[in-house]
């Protein structure tokens, strides 16, 4: 989750299913205590296999993982977003009041709810799950096994020095990195014991933004010079080519040591389209451009099963590209040609790759589409009742 989450109010009634859950809350600018659920009566959902989830305008769609077909309709006004809560069952909406947990296979939205302004990342990593609250920079940890009960999990919690538009993820070896920052300007990282006492600090990571882990634990920030690893309880600094290049979005595989990542040179764009790819050897500190030839989207990256990298381009292609050498494998034609909005929370199409399936919507037809990424070829479409935005879906162990 890569882009700051803003409150909007945005319109439009949900299609209602028999199996559908009704929550009623308030729109932007609802406090915690202004927002109630309610459960209209219905019968006992059946439970879904390995759901997916998306985002439509006025709430979710729980969609069964293997026919895409909508199991349920979740009514949830506002601009939501989603992330895996790290196990078989959930996911974590982020909404206009905070971070909120949804039991997808059960199609029902849970009690559990870590309440704050603007939810940010979500960060899974060492059987951990880390949610960052920009509004407040508050860091919730706590183990995605502990949601099952339905009962908010007892877990690690730290507040950065002042909020900001920031992520934080935790160790195998319980350390806490998290990044710098103010609401105007956001400079490097620490990193925290297991006693949340400070024994690292980078501030050398201008305007840091969005993170990955890598094989060998490898974590990589993003910066506007390039990029910062730390690993082995120490920072390094990959700067990339060009004085101002901005590496804000990342996807890694614990598959391989090379992070996949954007690569932005225009400070001044009002909405950069690059063609090139930056990929980070965390291992030997060299970081690679690829040029693609298409432009692509933040919600565009993604890994393989053996660590391919996957990047859906407005070409309307997922190209599947080997992170050792840069070379494209496959070029697999997924959707229509499209361009990126210039609003960031408009819908286009979006990249969730699970196992050895990547999915792909498509809004503009209202299609989801469910990829066999090592086949290099498209084995499920359906078309939905309504446009989609976000994607996402469960994945256990990480």
């Amino acid at each position: 989750m890569n882009k700051p989450t803003r409150t909007r109010a945005i319109t439009g009634t949900a299609l209602a299913l028999a199996v559908s859950a009704v929550l009623t809350a308030c729109g932007g600018g609802a406090t915690s205590s202004d927002t109630e659920a309610k459960t209209s009566p219905r019968a006992k959902a059946v439970a879904v296999k390995d759901p997916l989830v998306a985002t439509f305008d006025g709430g979710l769609y729980v969609l069964d993982g293997e026919s895409l077909k909508v199991a349920g309709t979740i009514e949830l006004p506002g601009f939501n977003r989603l992330n895996p809560a790290g196990d078989d069952s959930h996911v974590i909406v982020s909404t206009d009041a905070g971070f909120r947990v949804l039991n997808a296979t059960e199609q029902t939205l849970t009690d559990i709810e870590y309440k704050g302004a603007k939810p940010g990342h979500v960060v899974r990593h060492a059987g951990k799950t880390v949610l960052f609250t920009d509004g407040t920079g508050e860091v919730n940890v706590f183990d995605p096994d502990d949601i099952s009960g339905g009962e908010k999990p007892r877990g690690r919690t730290y507040t950065s020095a002042e909020p900001h538009h920031g992520v934080a993820i935790e160790l195998s070896n319980g350390e806490l990195l998290s990044t710098l920052g103010t609401e105007e300007k956001r400079t490097g990282a620490l990193v925290l014991d297991k006693n949340n006492k400070e024994i690292k600090r980078n501030e050398k990571c201008p305007g840091v933004h969005g993170e990955a882990a890598a094989k060998g634990e490898a974590i990589g920030i993003g910066c506007e010079d390039g990029i910062l690893i730390y690993k082995d309880g120490k920072f390094t600094k990959v700067d990339a080519p060009d004085d101002y290049g901005r590496i804000g979005n990342q996807s890694g595989s614990d598959a391989s040591p090379i992070l996949l990542g954007d690569y932005k040179t225009d400070p001044e764009a009002e909405l950069e389209r690059p063609t090139r790819i930056s990929l980070i050897n965390t291992e030997t500190g060299k970081l690679r451009l690829v040029d693609l030839g298409t432009s692509y989207s933040f919600r565009s990256l993604g890994r393989g099963p053996n660590g391919e990298a996957l990047l859906l381009g407005t070409n309307g292609t997922l190209h599947v590209i080997d992170p050792e050498t840069g070379k494209v494998d496959k070029e697999i034609p997924v959707v229509d040609e499209w361009q990126e909005p210039l609003d960031w929370q408009q819908p286009r199409p979006t990249l969730f790759v699970r196992d050895h399936t990547a999915y792909v919507s498509e809004p503009g037809k209202r299609k989801l589409h469910a990829i066999d990424i090592e086949a290099g070829k498209k084995v499920t479409s359906v078309t939905l009742p309504k446009s989609t935005n976000e994607l996402s879906g469960v994945i256990a162990g990480h």
